[in-house]
């Protein structure tokens, strides 16, 4: 089996990479962990739209995991995350994050990825929060 892996045709978490950065740094990443690659699919344009994804999900019995290019690209809401999560756990499969160079395996692994979630989501509100103390 191998690992299929996952790309964004649209910006994330205010960033935008372009398509063939992100297969070239998955590539790498399968090729350091020697991963067995399988092509990228990638999402649809639309805004919070996971429709590709979920497709991966759904053929995970066939597959050994997820190599997508940030862990940013995950869903923005936490529980969506904790859901995809917990489905890739039960089926005892695996995501990797190449940018990050970090994997969802085991229920410790959660704890690490959602503590960096919230130190991006927390710079990403400093400026807003500076405003609005300079406004007040």
């Amino acid at each position: 089996m191998a690992y299929r892996g996952y790309i964004f045709s649209r910006n994330f978490m205010e960033e935008r990479v372009p398509q063939h950065v992100q297969n070239l740094v998955i590539r790498d990443y399968c090729r350091v962990k020697n991963l067995n690659y399988l092509l990228h699919v990638t999402e649809y344009g639309a805004e919070n739209c996971y429709i590709v994804f979920h497709q991966i999900l759904d053929e995970l019995d066939n597959i050994d995991g997820i190599v997508m290019y940030s862990l940013f690209q995950l869903p923005l809401d936490k529980s969506k995350r904790l859901g995809i999560y917990d489905k890739i756990l039960r089926q005892k499969k695996s995501i990797h994050f190449a940018v990050e160079r970090l994997s969802l395996f085991n229920a410790q692994s959660i704890e690490r990825i959602e503590n960096i979630w919230d130190v991006k989501q927390t710079i990403e509100n400093c400026p807003k929060i500076v405003e609005g103390l300079s406004n007040g």
